[in-house]
């Protein structure tokens, strides 16, 4: 029955063995302008988490809209998730990648509008920070699920799980700077300008580069079987074929929540710790050993599974498309994602005056997020059990590659890389 129904994806795709499959030495700058361009959309996005209370105060705003300049990300994701899984698959890699490095810069640039004078009045500041984060969050599903497509066009199978993990952890990597620049730059209010425009520099780096050093959508010759048939399955046919698979579905809604979980507790991170008496620089009062060791474990093993779980959203979904199996896991986290956020904030609850606090906006009392953080560590361990338990699978995509020996042997030639005209 195996053999079958292998027989059959491999007919679906027709993997009929091409005389020569080649690597372009290219592939690597097509990785490094997707690197830098994931890592610059997750800068823009947590920009104002770390310094959320300096950023209310500036701007004389609440800790609720602040909270908004992360959150409109999860919204605009979920529609727009959908458009740009139709445009990998249907239209590209290389317009995804330039339509994203272009909405980034637009929307790094507009930031900067908000501190400057004469053009922002009063509440108006607060909308150029706004509408510059939705065209970020417009970016971002594009070049999120980028890296799967660009290590099945561009990469041989022996090189695709390492050219997909090097892009996805590009965009945790810009979490983390994010989390370490924006508390260093602004020790004060009056430095937001500053932050905001060294913020832009990547963006505008990684548009430049986009636009003008990527021409070509696929390369000249495959680099592996399964790249020469890549986007055969029509889009709405593959939404079709994915809602009908269990394994898919089980992967989408764990990983999906594991994401989710992630987006949530680093937007919200700053808030929970400074009424515990920890500032944005995160001094570690009285619990510098657990602070650090249960943060690192967290990303440790949180920031490692991911690439892992996006070869595996394609292998357990083929013949589905790389963007449309990759997309449809993020939209399903970015759900998550904001009930999640909404549902922690409302968990909080206000407390007396907390001579520990150093949240610069206790106007009401400080909120306390014990229970919000005991429901998340809850969540978290509910939905590692039921993957564990559930979750199995066969490796379709390469079950399908290797059913022919003629495949494997064709393979063995996309080793060495051809020379740049």
């Amino acid at each position: 029955m195996e053999g079958a129904e292998a027989a059959s994806l491999l007919g679906e795709r027709s993997l009929g063995p091409p005389a020569e499959f080649k690597t372009y030495r290219r592939r690597w700058f097509l990785l490094a302008v997707v690197c830098l361009l994931n890592c610059s959309n997750a800068m823009l996005w947590l920009t104002f988490a770390p310094v959320a209370d300096k950023t209310a105060a500036y701007f004389h705003i609440s800790l609720e809209t602040v909270n908004w300049l992360s959150m409109v990300y999860l919204l605009i994701s979920i529609p727009f998730g959908l458009v740009a899984t139709w445009v990998l698959d249907s239209v590209g890699l290389r317009c995804a990648v330039v339509l994203s490095a272009w909405l980034n810069m637009v929307g790094s640039i507009t930031r900067m509008f908000s501190v400057l004078k004469f053009l922002s009045l009063g509440s108006q500041s607060y909308w150029y920070l706004f509408i510059g984060q939705c065209f970020c969050a417009l970016g971002q599903p594009l070049i999120i699920f980028s890296p799967t497509k660009l290590a099945a066009l561009w990469f041989p199978d022996h090189q695709r799980a390492t050219a997909n993990m090097i892009a996805s952890m590009s965009n945790p990597l810009g979490i983390l700077i994010a989390n370490l620049l924006s508390p260093a730059l602004v020790p004060e209010g009056k430095h937001i300008p500053l932050m905001l425009g060294i913020y832009a520099v990547p963006a505008v780096t990684a548009c430049a580069l986009a636009t003008l050093g990527i021409h070509e959508k696929v390369p000249p010759t495959p680099p592996s079987a399964s790249a020469t048939n890549s986007n055969s399955q029509p889009f709405f046919t593959g939404l079709k074929m994915l809602l009908r698979n269990k394994p898919y579905i089980i992967l989408a809604v764990c990983f999906g929540g594991g994401i989710g979980m992630f987006t949530c507790f680093s937007a919200l991170l700053e808030q929970i710790l400074c009424e515990k008496g920890y500032s944005n620089t995160s001094r570690f009062r009285h619990q510098a050993i657990m602070l650090a060791i249960t943060s690192s474990l967290f990303g440790f093993f949180g920031f490692a599974i991911y690439p892992i779980a996006m070869e595996l959203a394609v292998e357990c979904s083929y013949p589905v498309g790389e963007g449309t199996s990759t997309g449809l896991i993020f939209v399903a986290s970015q759900i998550e994602g904001v009930i999640l956020m909404i549902l922690l904030q409302a968990l909080t609850v206000h407390v007396s005056e907390d001579p520990f606090s150093t949240c610069t906006l206790d106007k009401d009392g400080a909120l306390d997020w014990t229970t919000p953080v005991l429901v998340l560590a809850g969540l978290c361990s509910g939905m590692a059990c039921f993957y564990v338990i559930f979750f199995h699978t066969d490796y379709k995509r390469l079950r399908a590659e290797t059913i022919s020996a003629d495949l494997v042997k064709a393979e063995d030639t996309a080793t060495t890389d051809v020379p740049e005209s």
